[in-house]
C-alpha cells in the first residue's frame, strides 16, 4: 500500500481528517515525577486506552522529535528522550495499528546527509512519513523518496514569521510559496508520497495552494488549529471551496488535544478535557 492509499484508508476508517500532535512538555504532564519517560508513557497509556474505548481515532499522529530528544544527554549515556519516543510509537502501534505516523523533524541536507535523515525517519523510527525542508532543492529532497513512504515539504507554514521569506515576491510577481508549490508538484510526479505543509493560520494562502493542488494528489499537512488560533471548521470550508480531496488532508492540533489546560497545575478532570477536545475536533473534521 502506498502512502496516498494509506491516507485514504485511515481517513475512511476513522471517519475524519485530523492529525493529533504528540508534543509532550514535562511541566504539563498529569504525573510529574521528574522521570519524563515514565510520566509520558503513563499518560499515553491512559489517554490512548480511553480514546480507544470512546472510539476516538484520529486519521494521523505527529510527534515532533525535538520534544523528545531534548531530554537526551548522549555524553552522559542518557537517551531517555529517544526511549520515550520509541515507547510512544510502540503504544500507537498497539492502540491504532492502521493509522499513519508523521515524524515531524523538518530535516533537509544534501546527498548522503539527507539519506541519513531519511533512514532515521523510516528505518530507525519506522514512521510512515516525515516533514522536510525544501530550501536546498532537488538533491536534498530525492533521498527521502522511499517506497510507500510520505514526505511533507514545508510550503507555507503556520508560524508568525512565515511571511519573512515564504511570501517574498519573485521577479515574475509570483510569491515564493507558490514557486515552492510548483516544485512540489514536479517532485510528486516522481514519487506519489510527496505532500506539503500549509498552515491553517493563513487562510488566503491555504485556499490558493489547496486549489493549486486539488487535482494533483498532493497530501496536505495543515498545522495551526487550536492553540495557534486557526479554526478547524473554517479550514474544512476552505478545502471544500478549493475542491481539494479532504481524505488526503491532515488538520493538525497538538497541545490543545494532549494538554488543553493552560497552566502547570493539572486539573482533576484532565483526561475528560483532552477527550472532549479530541472528540470536538473529530466532529468538526468529519469526512
Amino acid at each position: 500500500m502506498n502512502y496516498l492509499e494509506k491516507l485514504i484508508e485511515s481517513s475512511e476508517e476513522s471517519g475524519n481528517c485530523i492529525c493529533m500532535g504528540l508534543d509532550f512538555q514535562q511541566e504539563y504532564l498529569p504525573v510529574k515525577s521528574g522521570d519524563f519517560h515514565n510520566d509520558v508513557e503513563s499518560y499515553c497509556k491512559d489517554l490512548f486506552e480511553a480514546m480507544s474505548k470512546e472510539d476516538l481515532t484520529p486519521a494521523a499522529f505527529k510527534p515532533n522529535i525535538g520534544y523528545y530528544t531534548i531530554h537526551d544527554k548522549p555524553r552522559k549515556n542518557d537517551f531517555s528522550g529517544s526511549i520515550t519516543l520509541s515507547s510512544v510509537l510502540d503504544l500507537l502501534e498497539e492502540y491504532f495499528p492502521n493509522i499513519p505516523v508523521i515524524l515531524d523533524s523538518k530535516r533537509g541536507d544534501i546527498a548522503r546527509s539527507s539519506l541519513n535523515y531519511a533512514f532515521e525517519a523510516f528505518e530507525s523510527w519506522q514512521t510512515d512519513s516525515v516533514t522536510i525542508s525544501p530550501y536546498m532543492g532537488t538533491d536534498s529532497i530525492e533521498p527521502f523518496n522511499f517506497e510507500n513512504k510520505g514526505i511533507y515539504i514545508l510550503n507555507r507554514t503556520s508560524n508568525s514569521g512565515a511571511s519573512d521569506l515564504q511570501n517574498l515576491v519573485l521577479e515574475n510577481n509570483e510569491p515564493l510559496y507558490k514557486k515552492v508549490a510548483s516544485q512540489i508538484i514536479r517532485w510528486a510526479e516522481k514519487h506519489s508520497g510527496v505532500g506539503a505543509v500549509v498552515g491553517a493560520t493563513s487562510e488566503k494562502e491555504l485556499k490558493e495552494i489547496a486549489s493549486f493542488y486539488a487535482s494533483k494528489n498532493i497530501p496536505l499537512l495543515i498545522p495551526g488549529v487550536g492553540s495557534q488560533g486557526a479554526s478547524a471548521q473554517k479550514t474544512i470550508e476552505i478545502l471544500k471551496e478549493a475542491n481539494y480531496p479532504i481524505k488526503l488532508a491532515r488538520i493538525n492540533s497538538s497541545s490543545n488535544l494532549t494538554h488543553p489546560w493552560k497552566d502547570e497545575d493539572t486539573p482533576k478532570d484532565y483526561l475528560e478535557m483532552a477527550l472532549d477536545n479530541i472528540a470536538s475536533l473529530i466532529k468538526e473534521c468529519q469526512i
